[in-house]
């Protein structure tokens, strides 16, 4: 339930702030006193958009502020409780509109989105004005009524979730078929790869190793020479390191036979002199190894451009065309099991489709009884509201199958949608022998507010918000029609809080609380205040909807006379 707004510097409107009570909420006051401003501050705060041509003249920004009564069990404290914001009893609202558009969210004085507000108001308040007369005319909103009215949200909601189940399902299919088809081709190219691959036998770190031996071989002389004066220095020449140092190891043997403390150092001479031998051993073999090969090389540059060729086509190192082929060995035992994989998406979808018909044919039986009895409720209720030679009835219209429809999306020549395989359409015949038409077509202004109001009260029970707004629901209509139109409001606010603008009398007499908008100027700038009013000022303010401001004592006591009925009715 709204239970206050404040509104500062929005449109003509400087500092206001109104609360509201349980109940029928009257709201008057003369033509361009910032009624409808009101609503259009409580719209943006519920996520309408809003720009900087809002903000009162002269100021920087604006602010708009609701404080709701919120049920913590309800859908908004469960978004909030989503969102790791504390589900409080109550809920504040408040939007801060900048002349730059850097316009700002506060939900429970934490900055946030205007995703999440939508989210957040979706079921907070409903409001009836211009905005709701063009919803209803629209088809679409005709289904979504139904579905409400016999709720049928929940078998709706099955169906939307099957239906977005196959979609990915179909394109799946889809895929692999359109895989089949290119398959021939497509496997041709990777068995040739994998073949040209494997054929190579090529191995991690082979390129290195290639490189290496090329080095060697194409620098053979000088290593042979190199190598070759290395072992004549250590061993071969007269005077070599070998046969130096054997002398010196066995001078120091024979000093430690006089100073023992030399015995260590005699043993490290003899190891030296076995590490050289070794060593000289080593260089010889390696001087055997030695390759004196040109041919050799052109072979290693052979295998060399090969494995540069492999690069440049399916990676830039050996490992890169290894994990290549990996992959090219998983797709082409991928592209083996298609015909498996085809046939398992197809018995899936079979099954999911069977789920989505039946679910769709459910749905479509019900809708078509609920239909007739949604007809006989609007009737009952238009004739209640001084309409009683209307017919209503609802028209349905299968979905027909686009080109580009899935068979998998048919069902007995239907196309079955995300709401299923039909529309509705609101039909209505105001006049005795005319034949009903859509209610776009047939609808006064007067006509279409007490349509709207019909269908807000039978589906007070099933409507999910709590506060119902009416701004021009007296549009067109006035004398014993705005009584009829006054008492449903009356019944409407026994179950939801109901604000409603208004210019009739006959109507304003059934508020619960009623409260004056008025304007004034005030220094060359106009402003806008609104005061509920006491017992004298009902009074005095439906005298004046009554004879305008020329207001005398007879008005006054035509004024009386209303309230006092609405009381005893």
């Amino acid at each position: 339930m709204l239970r206050e707004i404040a509104i500062k510097n929005f449109a003509i409107i400087d500092d206001l702030r109104v609360g509201f009570e349980q109940g029928l909420n009257i709201l008057s006051g003369e033509t361009g006193a910032g009624k409808s401003i009101i609503i259009t501050a409580l719209n943006t705060l519920l996520g309408s958009r809003a720009d900087a041509s809002m903000i009162r003249t002269g100021a920087e920004d604006a602010e708009l502020e609701a404080l709701f009564d919120m049920d913590p069990d309800g859908p908004a404290a469960a978004v909030l409780a989503e969102q790791g914001l504390d589900p409080a009893e109550e809920l504040i609202i408040r939007r801060i509109l900048s002349k730059n558009n850097r316009h700002r969210v506060y939900i429970n004085g934490k900055l946030t989105t205007m995703q999440l507000l939508s989210r957040v108001t979706e079921n907070l308040a409903g409001i009836s004005g211009q905005h709701e007369h063009q919803r209803l005319l629209r088809e679409s909103e005709h289904l979504r009524i139904l579905d409400q009215f016999t709720g049928l949200a929940p078998l709706r909601r099955k169906l939307h979730d099957c239906y977005h189940e196959i979609l990915p399902r179909i394109r799946q299919l889809d895929e692999l078929k359109a895989q089949k088809t290119e398959q021939t081709e497509r496997m041709e190219l990777l068995n040739f790869q994998k073949q040209e691959i494997d054929d190579t036998g090529i191995s991690p770190g082979e390129d290195a190793e290639l490189q290496q031996t090329r080095k060697r071989l194409k620098h053979a002389e000088s290593l042979y020479q190199t190598v070759g004066g290395a072992v004549e220095e250590l061993y071969n020449r007269e005077g070599a390191v070998a046969e130096r140092l054997k002398t010196v190891q066995k001078d120091i043997e024979k000093a430690a036979e006089i100073d023992p403390g030399l015995a260590e150092t005699a043993e490290a001479l003899t190891e030296a002199a076995i590490r050289v031998e070794d060593t000289v051993d080593h260089l010889r073999g390696y001087i055997d190894g030695i390759e004196f090969d040109p041919g050799r090389i052109e072979e290693l540059d052979a295998r060399i451009d090969t494995i540069n060729r492999l690069k440049r086509k399916y990676g830039g190192s050996i490992e890169e065309i290894l994990e290549y082929r990996d992959r090219i060995e998983t797709e082409i035992s991928e592209n083996e099991n298609i015909d498996d994989r085809i046939a398992e998406t197809a018995a899936a979808l079979t099954d999911a489709r069977q789920r989505l018909c039946e679910l769709a044919a459910e749905l479509s039986e019900k809708r078509r009884a609920a239909a007739e009895d949604l007809a006989g409720r609007m009737e009952a209720e238009l004739e209640s509201l001084k309409m009683g030679n209307t017919r209503f009835t609802v028209s349905f219209r299968d979905n027909p199958p686009q080109p580009d429809t899935p068979d998998w999306l048919c069902m007995d020549g239907k196309a079955v949608t995300e709401r299923g395989t039909e529309q509705a359409l609101f039909m209505i015949a105001p006049n005795l022998g005319e034949s009903p038409k859509p209610l776009s077509r047939i609808a006064s202004g007067g006509e279409l507010s007490r349509v709207i109001l019909a269908l807000k009260a039978i589906l007070a029970d099933t409507e999910p918000v709590e506060t119902v707004v009416f701004d021009e629901v007296d549009a067109g209509i006035g004398g014993e029609v705005a009584e009829v139109v006054g008492r449903k409001l009356a019944g409407l606010a026994g179950q939801n809080q109901v604000i409603c603008i208004t210019h009739l009398a006959q109507i304003a007499k059934f508020g619960d609380q009623h409260f004056r908008i008025t304007k004034s100027v005030d220094q060359g700038r106009t402003a806008t205040r609104i005061d509920r009013l006491d017992e004298p000022g009902r009074v005095e303010e439906t005298a004046r909807m009554i004879g305008g401001e020329a207001i005398t004592e007879t008005t006054r006591a035509h004024a009386r006379e209303l309230l006092k009925d609405s009381h005893e009715g």
